[in-house]
């Protein structure tokens, strides 16, 4: 039987998930769920996840909610979250803070490949590494098409380096605290800066999500850089992860982005590039724009 799950995981949704109403009628849809037998036929955690997971989603499409199943042992403790920073961070190590390639290509054109945008806290010196190396090309691109998201601090971080003043971003409403923060860029960056008047170009894919999507909105808003590619996932409600059980934890959002430009985000429906390509022609477009804006 699947039901202490199932009764923790709308608990949570109850306590935690950014919408109340919306949160009410999820519940409704797992309960009804449960009581027809739909995930009596789920051989594993796995199974059950992914089968949880379609029904979270089917109420109001939102891609951060979600079961997880974790190979690793969830284990029990005094916090809410299940988040293990201890494992994060030795992760994020492994992945090289989620910086894939940093190089400057003919041209004097600048490319900086992020798969992920890993916490400011742990990310920031590779960050600093990375845009030290880029500061002094002519173009930068960005390519984010296998970003799956992250900290919208390094997401802030990032900006930081691509502008000459401090610029208000973005900010995120946070349902538990009942409190709205405000992202900017900031006042001062480790190491040189590339700067706001040489052109920046972002890749992007339907795999580009999160706070990836939140890089690219920021700077479509704010008219700093070109984006090109396809439009991304559609995901704009930061969240986190709490236990469900030994090797399942619920991804709940807690939060929602609000541009200050735009007055709204992304979730749902993705930000729509500039310039719309196939993600496999993104790059080949940005690097022959970098080129004639560099010698124009």
């Amino acid at each position: 039987m699947r039901e202490p799950e199932i009764t923790l995981l709308c608990s949570q949704l109850a306590s935690y998930y950014v919408f109340p109403d919306t949160a009410a009628e999820i519940a409704k849809v797992l309960q009804a769920k449960l009581a027809e037998g739909a995930y009596s036929d789920a051989t594993d955690d796995q199974e059950f996840a992914k089968q949880v997971t379609e029904d979270l989603q089917s109420v109001n499409g939102d891609k951060h909610l979600r079961l997880l199943h974790s190979e690793a042992e969830v284990l029990e403790s005094d916090q809410e979250s299940a988040w293990d920073p201890v494992a994060y961070k030795r992760e994020a190590e492994q992945d090289a803070f989620g910086i894939r390639r940093v190089e400057r290509l003919d041209g004097n054109i600048g490319l900086l490949e992020l798969s992920l945008l890993h916490d400011a806290e742990i990310a920031t010196p590779a960050i600093t590494a990375a845009m030290t190396l880029l500061a002094h090309t002519e173009a930068l691109i960005i390519d984010l098409r296998n970003n799956g998201g992250g900290d919208p601090h390094t997401v802030a971080l990032v900006c930081s380096y691509l502008f000459d003043e401090q610029v208000h971003l973005n900010d995120i409403y946070n349902r538990p605290e009942d409190k709205t923060y405000q992202f900017r860029t900031l006042p001062h960056v480790p190491g040189p800066k590339f700067g706001g008047k040489k052109p920046v170009y972002v890749l992007t894919s339907n795999r580009t999500f999160s706070g990836a999507e939140e890089l690219s909105y920021n700077l479509q808003q704010t008219k700093r850089a070109t984006l090109i590619g396809e439009t991304t996932k559609g995901g704009a409600h930061p969240g986190d992860r709490y236990r469900v059980g030994p090797h399942l934890k619920s991804s709940i959002p807690n939060g929602r982005a609000i541009n200050p430009i735009s007055g709204t985000n992304w979730e749902g429906v993705g930000v729509v590039p500039h310039i719309e390509v196939e993600a496999t022609k993104a790059f080949e477009v940005a690097y022959e724009k970098a080129t004639g804006a560099i010698k124009g």
